[in-house]
């Protein structure tokens, strides 16, 4: 119970504050009354799943990715829309372009699609690698996605 609660605690922290590192959280969730360590913090960043974006008073701040399955939150979205440069094919494979640093970001997105025509990812700094099935399945990726960059 007490690890819900504080998931809930850091998932409300980080909609409503810019926090940065895994201490502001530790001095935030103490703050808030839950002893914790740097290392149930760092469990707990990995076990909900959190990520950095870029902040606007600080450089980053954590994000989480919206609950429901293959659906995106508005701030995944809107990162998405954010960050990216070009998408293209070759073959089966979707490569995805973003500026410096959000490639990451980018293949969280597309992870959260969940597409059943993409076999898996790899993403790097600032280009992301998505395999197909076929080279008609990464065209229709690629069409879906350029939708999300433009909506």
């Amino acid at each position: 119970m007490l690890r819900n609660a504080r998931h809930s605690k850091i998932l409300e922290l980080i909609e409503e504050k810019e926090i940065e590192t895994q201490e502001e959280l530790c001095q935030e969730l103490s703050e808030a009354h839950f002893a914790v360590t740097q290392a149930t913090v760092s469990r707990d960043v990995r076990e909900l799943r959190l990520f950095k974006v870029a902040g606007v008073k600080k450089r980053y701040r954590y994000a989480a990715i919206s609950k429901s399955e293959g659906e995106l939150s508005d701030k995944m979205r809107s990162l998405f829309q954010a960050c990216l440069e070009s998408i293209n094919t070759v073959g089966n494979i979707i490569v995805v372009k973003t500026l410096n640093g959000n490639g990451a970001n980018a293949g969280v997105v597309i992870d959260r699609l969940n597409y059943e025509e993409v076999v898996g990812s790899i993403a790097g700094d600032d280009t992301v690698f998505s395999i197909c099935k076929t080279p008609e399945e990464a065209l229709i990726v690629k069409e879906r996605l350029l939708r999300l960059a433009k909506d």
